[in-house]
């Protein structure tokens, strides 16, 4: 004690600093040990540990997927490694924690509180098995951006959070499938800058909120909600920053309102709902709209003529259009239908006011015997709106009942000049106004309309003053007195003041370093791989592909394009003396493959690197090749997943379209299935096969899973199936894809694909649904079973056509060995897999469609098998963000946060995945320095 008493009259004040600082230090050392233990009881909570955890070891330098700073916990990346296991009741005593990545496993139990993470910006926790969310448990989130939890099937009914409200830098929310009920909250006014909203396949019921309107929401998804969203849709006229509208399958009633202020809408997805009236002609004049879907509603009125640069409409089903075609309709049909416009169109018209004669038992109409309308009768119908002036188009109307109804407005004079006119009726009523002047002979009645006649009076409702005369109640002072006491408190004074000044250097410390490692909205730390993935905007920036920087010009950086049509998503053009140089000016020593519109050349960076060519010419193509070629473009700058392969740019120069891909140093399946002996190479094992079936079925289950918006290959054969170094398939060849509802809905469009693979109702019918996809790929499981080609003129003729041989096979279990690839020679276990895979290939290539699996049964079929032999490049299988291990419809990543880009390929959970692009190599940025494409 002595010795301390020393110190303290030798240093005086300073000391206390000296203490505080201690004590702050220690207290440090006791959050770092706090956050010790709450890993350590996330592991304790799983099956199976993460690769590199262990018990015995320091979480912040030797766990996988965990970043630290200073000791502290700030990143959890978990994603798509199909953990099993509950999460710790404390995991949000992690104070530190920016991202949380647990998306793609089969965690289960609650979710625990998350509350008060100021720090935390991002969380993911898509397709899990979670049960629970407690309440409260986004509150306090003050720095949160993303928030995506989509596909949690097993959630008991909760409301939607409305804690969310501390979040107002929110830009992404997905919360669909994952049991949600009960009316959307009108919060959205707090987040000014929320660009995407998916709430899909939820129980959401009742309108939408009033804070919708004059949201910059972009992308809005409210789709398939189980009882149904309810009430108009009129505010979507004032979300100005729309670009995708998905509001199918509920029950929105009313009109469709005038959408012409919506100048960037894209995609307006409103068919299944109980939608009214006649369809707005400014919707068909909105030049950015590409994809519009209005059947299986209650619209009426001429049937919408879309122009050519609209390329999915649906406006078939319920609706009662007054034509099969478009044009003009009747005019009586026409006036009527103005009429009911000014009521609000409603519902019960629909019903009953159907084709182009309103004389042909039209309820509440009746007509003369030369097919006049005489008389019209809406008395008692509880009609609200206005009395409509083109009851006057009506000349030969005689008698006209709007009595007892909840009408406001004035009574139109255009009325009085109808020359048959007998009988008006528009008692009790709100009408106000003036009462026109009708002729003798006209019964005019006008009883129980109060203000009918009467001049309102300016408002008279006095002010109510402010309520407050600004005292507290018990007059006690609020203030902190006024400080003379300082002999008494001057050391809790200079602690307080100390505290103060050490928490407040703190903050500005950490703010500055988070502002260069989080820039808001524009940059989000990638906890794979110590990356930033930097969100580009429209017109230039980085393009979005996670490795191709910008060196690689921006489509629309420059270059004469005026022939061919903006892409957006990220694509970029590639100089053609750049193309020439790493082909070695094309040389034929390079060709890789030919196709049906063109050659394929492999493509050597001075650094090594090899790239794939497609080049086509415009005159060889015709209109079929360049929409393909289109196609390409349009589909791969959207649609990313590592199992489809990567567009990394093209080129337009002069007649010629060049594309450019990763390369796939393995090439085709078909080299490797049916012409290996040629090649050199060795047979495929049954491994190497099935794995490849699981990567093809996880391509195609991606394309397929768009809540309601299918997208479909149509070309799916081994030759456009591409083999990496590791043996791992990515879907190619995109030229044919097609984008059209599922389901009972099919589009029917010209016939393409290759015989051998076609379904039966497609080659019958032209109609197309995901299913010809399904049944593509049971042709090629069926291939890498048997070793033999769909088509097979070397064989007799019973034996030409694989499916009908290999149905037969089918019939009896003891013929498949004879069957299948004898180059296999398998053991037991491995024939158990393959009469699982002979069995999936056999519902697959059902003849009826609905008698096929979609692609998430396939995958969860071939998943097991493959779960037997671990791909020789773990870390990379580890590493890669993209999920492997789950169903993808409710795990769609909605893939781009770029402005301006479409989301109609795209729905997976907009995490920090990674996809197949591969990283940029040395030297590209000189390689690719053209800022022209030609």
């Amino acid at each position: 004690m002595r010795n301390l008493k020393t110190l303290i009259s030798i240093f005086g004040k300073p000391l206390w600093l000296l203490c505080l600082i201690i004590l702050i230090l220690a207290a440090a050392a006791v959050t770092v040990a706090d956050d010790a233990a709450v890993m350590s009881k996330l592991l304790a909570g799983m099956s199976q540990p993460p690769k590199g955890w262990s018990a015995s070891t320091d979480p912040c330098s030797g766990w996988s997927g965990v970043k630290c700073t200073s000791g502290r916990v700030t990143a959890i990346n978990l994603a798509d490694q199909s953990l099993v296991g509950t999460l710790p009741s404390d995991l949000g005593s992690l104070s530190q924690l920016t991202t949380l990545s647990l998306q793609g496993n089969h965690f289960s139990g609650p979710l625990p509180s998350l509350a008060s993470l100021s720090f935390l910006q991002s969380i993911y926790l898509d397709s899990n098995n979670f049960t629970s969310v407690p309440a409260g448990c986004f509150k306090g989130l003050t720095n949160l951006q993303t928030l995506s939890m989509s596909g949690n099937l097993k959630l008991g009914p909760w409301s939607f959070p409305a804690e969310l409200t501390d979040s107002s830098s929110l830009v992404t929310l997905y919360a669909g499938s994952c049991n949600i009920f009960g009316s959307i909250p009108d919060i959205f006014g707090t987040f000014p800058n929320l660009l995407d909203l998916r709430l899909s396949y939820n129980n959401l019921t009742g309108s939408l909120p009033p804070s919708f309107a004059g949201s910059g929401i972009r992308n809005l998804w409210l789709n398939n909600q189980q009882m149904g969203l309810s009430g108009t849709i009129e505010m979507l006229s004032n979300m100005t920053s729309l670009y995708q509208v998905w509001l199918h399958k509920n029950q929105f009633g009313g009109p469709i309102p005038d959408l012409s202020n919506l100048d960037a809408l894209f995609d307006l997805q409103l068919r299944d709902n109980s939608l009214t009236g006649v369809v707005p002609s400014s919707l068909t004049k909105i030049s950015s709209l590409r994809n519009v879907t209005l059947a299986n509603n209650k619209l009426q009125g001429p049937k919408p003529s879309f122009p050519s640069s609209v390329t999915n409409v649906e406006l078939d089903g319920t609706n009662s259009f007054c034509k099969d075609t478009s044009g003009p309709c009747d005019t009586q049909v026409s006036t009527l239908l103005a009429v009911a416009g000014d009521l609000g169109y409603p519902s019960v018209f629909a019903d009953s006011w159907k084709g182009n004669d309103a004389c042909a038992d039209w309820t509440f109409v009746v007509c003369d015997a030369d097919g006049n309308v005489i008389t019209v009768n809406f008395q008692k119908q509880h009609f609200s709106g206005t009395i409509s002036p083109a009851f006057a188009n009506l000349t030969s109307l005689k008698n006209l009942y709007l009595n007892d109804n909840n009408l406001s407005g004035s009574i139109p004079n255009s009325l009085t000049l109808l020359p048959q006119l007998q009988v008006l009726d528009v008692s009790n009523n709100n009408l106000t106004g003036e009462i026109p002047t009708f002729p003798p002979k006209v019964k005019f009645t006008t009883t129980g309309n109060l203000l009918l006649g009467k001049t309102p009076s300016p408002g008279s409702g006095g002010s109510s003053g402010s309520g407050s005369n600004g005292t507290t109640p018990g007059g006690s002072s609020s203030g902190t007195g006024n400080g003379n006491r300082v002999s008494a408190g001057m050391i809790a004074g200079i602690v307080i003041a100390v505290i103060i000044f050490v928490l407040v250097l703190l903050f500005v410390s950490f703010k500055c370093y988070t502002k260069n490692r989080h820039k808001k909205f524009g940059r989000v730390e990638n906890p794979e791989n110590g990356k930033e993935m930097v969100k580009s905007n429209v017109m230039g920036g980085t393009n979005g592909y996670n490795g191709i920087t910008s060196e690689l010009q921006s489509q629309s950086s420059g270059g004469d394009r005026s022939d061919f049509p903006v892409f957006e998503g990220g694509s970029v053009t590639i100089s053609i003396q750049v193309l020439r140089q790493v082909t070695n000016n094309f040389s034929e020593d390079n060709i890789l493959g030919r196709g049906g519109f063109g050659v394929v050349y492999k493509g050597e960076l001075h650094d090594g690197t090899k790239i794939a060519v497609k080049r086509m010419e415009s005159n060889a193509m015709g209109t079929k090749g360049m929409n393909e070629f289109q196609a390409e473009i349009a589909v791969l700058t959207k649609v990313r997943h590592r199992h489809l392969v990567a567009l990394l740019g093209y080129c337009i120069n002069g007649n010629e379209r060049l594309l450019v891909y990763e390369y796939m140093p393995q090439g085709t399946l078909t080299q490797h299935l049916f012409d290996w002996r040629e090649n050199g190479l060795s047979p495929l094992t049954w491994k190497q096969r099935v794995t490849i079936a699981l990567d093809v079925a996880r391509g195609v289950e991606y394309l397929h899973s768009l809540a309601q918006q299918s997208f479909i290959h149509r070309d799916l054969k081994p030759s456009n199936i591409l083999l990496g170094d590791d043996m791992r398939a990515k879907v190619a060849d995109f030229g044919l894809v097609k984008n059209a509802p599922d389901g009972k809905y099919s589009v029917e469009t010209r016939l393409a694909g290759t015989f051998g693979y076609l379904a039966p109702e497609y080659a019958a019918t032209g109609r197309v649904t995901t299913k010809v996809d399904v049944y593509a790929f049971g042709v090629v499981l069926m291939e890498i079973l048997t070793g033999r080609k769909a088509l097979d003129d070397t064989v007799p003729d019973e034996r030409s056509h694989l499916v009908t041989w290999f149905r037969r096979v089918l019939i009896n279990k003891e013929s498949i060995p004879k069957a299948i690839d004898q180059t296999l020679e398998p053991d037991e276990e491995t024939m158990e897999s393959i009469y699982r895979v002979a069995e999936l290939a056999g519902h697959c290539t059902a003849r009826e469609p609905y008698q096929r699996p979609d692609m998430g049964h396939a995958v969860n079929i071939l998943g097991p098998l493959v779960e037997q032999w671990k791909p020789s490049r773990q870390e990379e299988e580890e590493n890669d963000g993209i999920n492997l291990h789950m169903s993808l419809p409710d795990a769609l990543q909605f893939w781009q946060a770029n402005e301006g880009t479409s989301r109609m390929f795209d729905d997976m959970s907009l995490s920090e995945t990674q996809t197949s692009i591969p990283s940029k190599p040395s030297g590209f940025a000189d390689s690719f320095g053209s800022a022209n494409c030609r």
